[in-house]
């Protein structure tokens, strides 16, 4: 038996002691020796030990340890760069695909591409290019391999299947076997048996009209037509004329609906927001689509820092930024008057962990927020979001419960007192 053992260790053939990488090779020799006793060995072991210095084109590996890669590349000429390139597979996945293939195309290009011609071309290349023969030619009728045959089903499912036996009684047996179609029908919609009719024989049953006709167990739903809805009418709204009556206080004016207009200046927006912090009558504020940036967000928070009556703010489909959200959401623990608050389909879809946190965690701080319009990806921040304002509602809930109570015993005594 014969075992080599690899050792890096040595001098270099110079003899001029330099430590250099060289093999040991470690020979192992095992002899036998049978014996007359059954059962029983001896063995001897003999070892030989080669050193041979390690080699790389004839030369050391030492000796390319001090080599000067640029000085040697500066050297080569184009056509050498181009073989060591096509050698070289760059793992770099800024490189276009067409650099780092070793494929590379001589030919200059014909001009532009067209595809229809280039699929002509090929089809008519895959039609002229005779097929590869086959081992065994095909003939009519005769088998060629084996043919498959598909498994017996499990012992287990032929039981299941075979033991499916229901003992309904005589008289379901006789109601069923004499039932028509249309009250078995019936019958599979009250017991909720969604997959055994289609779609237009389910709501009819609900709704306990006539079976459509054709419709059987085999029928096809039909595509319904859809309706038409008329187009929603453009906002009329005038921006101008809306911002005057802000900033002058109207007692008319309760709810501000600018949604859908295009173009509105900054301007606009500045007046609008400068009048809202002094505004006492209006409660409803929708800016949907209206084009709001982070600066009109921080404006409109400072807005929302300052006012008292506004009780629903809604600034969906815009491009406020998910820091903006968080300036809106904070700025409506200043006054605590806002019931409802909407800001989803803005710049950013997804608002981030370190958002949605934020953002929880100032709900949770508002007491008087019912209804939040934002996307929450988490489920912990949605859990904790809904778990507060349904707090809140409870206890506007409770509130107004124990008001009615209050009036309604203040309302016999008084009646009792006039008596």
């Amino acid at each position: 038996m014969t075992e080599f053992f690899g050792s890096w260790n040595g001098e270099d053939g110079d003899g001029g002691g330099e430590e250099v990488e060289t093999v040991e090779e470690t020979v192992e020799t095992i002899t036998t020796t049978k014996k007359t006793r059954p059962f029983v060995k001896s063995s001897t072991t003999k070892t030989t030990t080669m050193t041979t210095p390690a080699k790389l084109y004839g030369r050391d590996i030492s000796q390319y340890d001090e080599v000067d890669v640029d000085e040697l590349l500066s050297k080569l000429t184009q056509e050498e760069l181009n073989m060591l390139a096509k050698d070289v597979d760059p793992d770099d996945n800024c490189l276009p695909p067409s650099l780092r293939n070793n494929y590379a195309c001589e030919k200059d290009p014909t001009g532009p591409l067209n595809r229809k011609k280039l699929i002509e071309h090929i089809n008519k290349q895959a039609l002229e290019t005779p097929d590869r023969p086959e081992v065994k030619p095909y003939v009519a009728g005769v088998i060629r391999g084996k043919k498959w045959i598909p498994p017996p089903p499990p012992e287990k499912m032929r039981d299941a299947e075979e033991q499916i036996s229901i003992d309904l009684g005589d008289e379901y047996e006789q109601a069923l076997t004499a039932a028509s179609q249309e009250e078995i029908i019936d019958l599979a919609a009250i017991l909720g048996f969604h997959s055994m009719m289609n779609q237009e024989q389910y709501h009819a049953s609900l709704l306990n009209k006539g079976q459509p006709v054709g419709l059987g167990w085999d029928g096809i739903t039909k595509a319904t037509k859809p309706k038409i809805y008329p187009m929603d009418p453009p906002n009329d709204t005038d921006p101008d004329d809306t911002v005057k009556r802000v900033r002058e206080n109207d007692q008319k004016l309760t709810d501000l609906n600018w949604n859908n207009i295009k173009n509105i200046s900054d301007e606009k927006f500045e007046k609008l927001f400068e009048g809202l912090k002094t505004n006492t009558h209006l409660e409803v504020l929708t800016l949907v689509n209206v084009g709001l940036n982070d600066r009109m967000a921080g404006l409109l928070a400072d807005a929302l820092q300052a006012n008292t009556a506004l009780r629903v703010v809604n600034v969906e489909t815009n491009f406020i930024s998910p820091q903006g959200v968080v300036q809106l959401v904070k700025a409506l623990l200043t006054t605590n008057t806002v019931e409802e608050f909407r800001a989803s389909n803005q710049r950013s879809q997804v608002l981030g962990n370190k958002i949605e946190m934020e953002i929880s965690s100032l709900v949770e701080q508002n007491p008087t927020l019912l209804r939040l319009g934002l996307h929450l990806e988490y489920s912990d921040a949605r859990h904790r979001v809904a778990s507060h304002l349904q707090r809140n509602i409870d206890r506007i809930r409770k509130d107004l419960t124990l008001r009615l109570q209050f009036r309604f015993f203040n309302n016999l005594q008084k009646g009792a007192r006039s008596q």
